[in-house]
């Protein structure tokens, strides 16, 4: 019988190889990229830091600076959520459903809005939102005389409630970590673009609108009914430093010079009125006044039952925080 060793018995490449041998070179592969991974190395460059670093060091005149503002505006729109740029639950202008005609009319007037939600009872039980075009439709449907005449707005009856208008229409339900890109392609494809966030228990946290999110791309809009926004802090002959209760706890920092927050409290406190409250752990009145450990005081001037509007902030006159940023003591 021949001693030729057949293909069954012979030696091969892999095939006599214990596992562990056999998978190896896989391992070891596997194991270096980790340690690339580890340092850095070996990985793909972030496109959009490098676009955002070109735009920084380039100093070509092809783009203009316009140009340049609304490419990082770009690039930072897909790194912001929903909860980035709504207005706050305390900021929202709703009426109930149970409000008079008259009484939605007064209060498009005051509020300047074209879209306003309806709830019922509380803002937590939100049922859609009212057009105020369809609100001109239902009117002048209902001062139609048919004849000559044309209209007769006597023949509206003011005294008619929202719910039993049958004008309310529906409205977007997004939670506040949603993408600010996906809201807008939602906003989009439904053809709805007023948005309500709400949290994990169905509870209203605040608003946006389809003019919210292009802001963050093209920056602000403003029409011919929009008043030029006071600064949120500013000096008065009067009254001193005077801010508003809205102002993000980190500009007032650096405008005062001092941390007013620790690394815990910046989780949970993000305006000068979270702060106040936090330390008082209520909303205080009007004239009350509310230290801080660091003894900056704070004076309500303008405030209601819900929350703080308007703040007189008292720096100890040793301090050096009194000094603006960018000017000498």
């Amino acid at each position: 019988m021949s001693n030729t060793p057949t293909a069954d018995n012979g030696p091969t490449a892999e095939k006599d190889l214990p596992a562990e041998e056999a998978s190896q070179p896989d391992e070891e592969v596997s194991w270096f990229e980790r340690v690339l991974q580890t340092f850095g190395l070996g990985e793909e460059p972030d496109l959009r830091e490098l676009i955002e670093d070109a735009l920084a060091r380039s100093k070509s005149e092809t783009l203009s600076a316009q140009e340049r503002s609304m490419l990082r505006r770009i690039l930072r729109f897909g790194k912001l959520t929903v909860e980035d740029v709504m207005l706050p639950r305390a900021d929202v202008i709703a009426v109930d459903d149970t409000v008079t005609v008259g009484e939605l009319m007064h209060v498009f007037r005051e509020a300047e809005h074209s879209r306003l939600p309806v709830y019922h009872e509380t803002l937590d039980d939100p049922r859609g939102m009212i057009h105020i075009r369809d609100l001109m439709s239902w009117i002048t449907a209902q001062g139609d005389t048919g004849g000559a005449a044309g209209l007769d707005l006597g023949k509206v009856d003011l005294k008619r409630t929202v719910v039993s208008m049958n004008i309310t229409r529906e409205a977007l339900y997004v939670p506040a970590s949603m993408s600010v890109l996906d809201l807008l392609l939602k906003m989009q494809t439904t053809r709805l673009h007023l948005a309500l966030v709400v949290d994990e228990y169905g509870g209203t946290d605040g608003l946006v609108s389809i003019e919210d999110l292009i802001e963050e791309v093209v920056g602000e809009i403003a029409d011919e009914h929009d008043v030029e926004d006071e600064p949120l802090i500013r000096s008065d002959p009067r009254l001193g430093l005077v801010a508003d209760a809205r102002m993000p706890i980190e500009d007032l920092e650096k405008h005062l010079g001092l941390a007013l927050v620790s690394e815990e409290q910046e989780e949970v406190i993000d305006t000068l009125g979270g702060l106040v409250f936090s330390i008082a752990g209520r909303i205080p009145a009007r004239g009350e006044r509310v230290r801080h450990p660091s003894g900056v005081a704070f004076e309500v001037l303008e405030a209601d039952r819900r929350r703080l509007k308007k703040l007189r902030v008292h720096v100890p006159q040793s301090q050096d925080a009194a000094t603006p940023e960018g000017q000498e003591p």
